[in-house]
């Protein structure tokens, strides 16, 4: 029985830990959707806009200003509104963890 339990407390903490890195990879996945003008991890080039290192609530602020259409852009409202706002939060998060 002690066996079981213990056995039992494994598998849930591997189901955690699992389902925890499977999030890391879906804000990996919709980050790399900002690679082809933001560059790879957010290092954009020479006139792009840099997203690696801004604070998580400035990238959040200017998402959600993009996706309510408060913000003029050219393409970035249509990207925005295809997030929900927590992916967005996610999105940030990722972006100001990043190294400059």
């Amino acid at each position: 029985m002690r066996n079981t339990r213990r056995w039992l407390a494994a598998a849930a903490l591997l189901a955690l830990a699992s389902g925890a890195q499977a999030q890391v990879n879906q804000v990996r996945v919709w980050a790399a959707a900002c690679a082809n003008c933001h560059g790879t991890d957010g290092k954009a080039q020479p006139g792009m806009v840099t997203l690696a290192g801004q604070t998580k609530s400035d990238i959040e602020q200017k998402m959600l200003a993009f996706k309510n259409g408060q913000r003029p852009a050219t393409i970035m409202h249509q990207i925005a509104k295809g997030y929900s706002d927590e992916q967005i939060a996610q999105i940030a998060a990722y972006f100001a963890a990043q190294k400059p």
